[in-house]
């Protein structure tokens, strides 16, 4: 079963608190000229973005937390402890992907070539909170048809993350149409449009999502984790 779905860019409901958090503020704290290159990049963003995502789902899995391998139908993966432990319930998984098009970043260039590159910055983040978001979208999805069978799902995970190898995203790419969602790859694996997901996540009766966590990464510099970090210390304090 394979499903495409276009969104709009105002059925993501992004506010700029998201944008934010990516960029590594406090939500609601941004200093200025922030606050207002986030309403500019969220005025010209619907515009620029053409926001695709879809999945396939496939029956035929095989978890091997021996060997931390992973089969989906004919393709194996080596994606590393951490992903097959968390994967080690699925009887069935889902590719999906989503790109917010290459509008976005393409704008984000122009900026920069302008001289604007703090609106450039703005812009490229609000891309990457908009791909997320759709990613986000897409994983609801799958959930709902995983329910619809008595199924949970697991957290998504993604070649590149977690140890596990980016080279890999050429067997991913191989069990989904041809420029599916108009995603392509480079020769190193590399996703065009830039702002593009790909991921794999779980289906089984005894799966279910536990939220990411930071000890599984080893990249002190993720956004994320420092986000993170910073709110357990101030909680420590």
């Amino acid at each position: 079963m394979i499903k495409k779905i276009e969104f709009s860019f105002s059925e993501l409901q992004i506010v700029p608190e998201e944008i934010e958090v990516l960029m590594g503020f406090e939500p609601g704290h941004s200093p200025d000229p922030f606050p207002a290159l986030m309403e500019e990049a969220l005025r010209l963003a619907p515009e620029r973005c053409r926001i695709f995502g879809g999945y396939q789902i496939f029956k035929r899995v095989i978890i091997d937390p021996v060997k931390e391998r992973l089969q989906i139908e004919n393709q194996e993966f080596c994606p590393g402890k951490i992903v097959v432990t968390q994967l080690k319930e699925a009887v069935q998984a889902a590719v999906l992907v989503a790109t917010a098009g290459s509008g976005i970043t393409e704008l984000a260039r122009q900026k920069t070539a302008e001289g604007d590159e703090l609106m450039a910055y703005v812009l490229d983040i609000t891309g990457s909170v908009t791909v997320e978001k759709a990613a986000t979208k897409i994983m609801d999805q799958i959930f709902v048809d995983a329910s619809s069978q008595g199924a949970g799902i697991t957290d998504s995970f993604s070649p590149g993350y977690c140890n596990w190898s980016v080279d890999e995203q050429q067997k991913l790419f191989s069990l989904i149409p041809h420029q599916f969602c108009g995603i392509t790859l480079s020769d190193s694996s590399l996703m065009n449009p830039i702002k593009s997901i790909s991921a794999i996540t779980g289906i089984g009766t005894n799966c279910k999502q536990t939220g990411y966590q930071c000890n599984w990464c080893p990249d002190q510099q993720c956004i994320y984790g420092i986000i993170r970090r910073r709110k357990k210390m101030k909680k420590n304090c």
